[in-house]
């Protein structure tokens, strides 16, 4: 996040009075509105206040809210009296306390740049496969030992200073204890949010996410997982994503623009209907998820088109949970975006414990392409599958995020991807020019 230097506004308070929280987080952030996702380590009566970094006018203030147990203690605030384009700063106040955090609090909204500028330069940082050890419940080491580990690779993202973070699924990894009980949810999700190495990426830009297997419930699960409801209202408790969803679909799915990029954040998990089931027509988005896709990226208008998915879209192997499993799903997705002549849609995906990007050329030849970022902190893996349309160079088996530059006037924007290591090393790049405008 590209924030003023500002110095910290806040009070400095005693050690041992400090309040104890997990973030806070900023979620959407659209043109008049904004949400903030915080959560207390404990019982909490919690208010923001914000004002405009170079407003001379009071401080606006949320109003109180309480902590609930049953929910964590977690909480949304939405921030209603803002103006497009500008950047704020906020307090909380914990108990009473102010909170200390080593930097002011800031988000920015959303500019109005369309018939007026070209489009604002941003990064996205991005990145899936988040495994925080907790010895008396993980899987028992392995030849590489614990399942999970690194984790400093969070504020190796943080120190890209990204204007949004996308987590790409898997962002927990839900244990056998968790799946059966909503007790049990609270507690990975809690888990994972309150490590210490996490908390400056949270507090330092915008967040988005989408699920995978690991954040739904058991390994490879699907839609009779009958706890599908409960895996829902968790994610729904601790991602603040955009509120809207499609007519009809009960999924995750949701979409959000920024700046002349639009993201659609797609559910894998929901209408999944894995391909050894012979009795059912086999899925992975499902035919309504599918036909709202097609509509929405026929409808938009944004230079690039980023779908956000968990499994790898494009891998035409078709191994473990790679959406060539159900090649017809696949193929008919691929077929209408060609036949509706969208440009410059980019899949992204998580899932392998490895990265890489996929490029295919389409009949009328247009391209489409596939980032894969996986591992962030679990194990990283060697894939062993030969993947047709992967570009030379650019598979990564070690832990690892992505970064991505939409920079560029109107009729030259440009999509640069790196690939980096746990300690922000750049391991590759590339560049996909933007289609041409009709």
């Amino acid at each position: 996040m590209r924030a003023p230097l500002l110095p910290c506004l806040l009070f400095p308070l005693a050690l041992g009075a400090q309040p104890r929280i997990n973030g806070p987080m900023p979620g959407h952030c659209d043109h008049f509105e904004a949400t903030i996702w915080l959560q207390c380590q404990g019982p909490c009566d919690v208010e923001l206040s914000y004002r405009k970094v170079d407003g001379d006018g009071p401080a606006q203030r949320t109003g109180v809210q309480q902590g609930d147990a049953r929910k964590a203690y977690a909480m949304d605030f939405v921030l209603d009296k803002l103006e497009p384009g500008s950047w704020y700063t906020y307090e909380v106040f914990v108990n009473g306390r102010r909170l200390v955090t080593p930097e002011a609090l800031l988000f920015r909204t959303q500019g109005l740049w369309k018939w007026r500028t070209d489009p604002p330069d941003f990064v996205v940082t991005a990145g899936s496969c988040v495994y925080v050890n907790e010895p008396a419940y993980d899987r028992p080491d392995g030849p590489k030992g614990p399942y999970g580990g690194d984790y400093s690779i969070f504020n190796s993202i943080a120190d890209q200073e990204p204007d949004l973070m996308l987590w790409l699924g898997d962002n927990t990894y839900l244990r056998e204890p968790d799946w059966g009980s909503w007790t049990g949810y609270l507690h990975r999700y809690t888990h994972t949010r309150s490590l210490p190495e996490m908390q400056r990426l949270l507090r330092n830009t915008q967040h988005y996410a989408i699920w995978d297997d690991h954040d739904f419930g058991p390994n490879d699960g699907d839609g009779s997982f009958v706890n599908a409801g409960l895996a829902r209202e968790a994610f729904d408790l601790f991602w603040p994503n955009p509120e809207g969803r499609p007519t009809g679909l009960v999924t995750n799915t949701t979409s959000f623009s920024h700046g002349d990029v639009d993201f659609f954040l797609m559910d894998n998990r929901t209408m999944r209907v894995p391909p050894d089931v012979t009795t059912a027509k086999p899925a992975i988005l499902g035919k309504d998820q599918v036909d709202w896709l097609v509509r929405a990226l026929k409808y938009s208008d944004a230079t690039f088109k980023i779908v956000a998915v968990g499994g790898q879209f494009l891998n035409d192997a078709p191994v473990f949970e790679n959406h060539a499993t159900v090649p017809a799903e696949r193929q008919e997705l691929i077929d209408r975006i060609d036949a509706e002549g969208i440009t410059g849609v980019v899949f992204l995906s998580g899932d392998r414990h490895f990265s890489e990007l996929s490029r295919m050329v389409l009949p009328n030849g247009n391209e489409l392409h596939d980032l894969t970022l996986s591992p962030m902190t679990s194990q990283a893996y060697t894939p062993r599958e030969e993947n047709h349309l992967s570009v030379p160079g650019s598979r990564v088996s070690e832990r690892n995020f992505g970064r991505l530059a939409f920079t560029g006037p109107r009729n030259e924007r440009r999509l640069t991807i790196s690939v980096h290591a746990t300690d922000g090393t750049s391991i590759w790049e590339d560049s996909i020019p933007a289609p041409p405008r009709k």
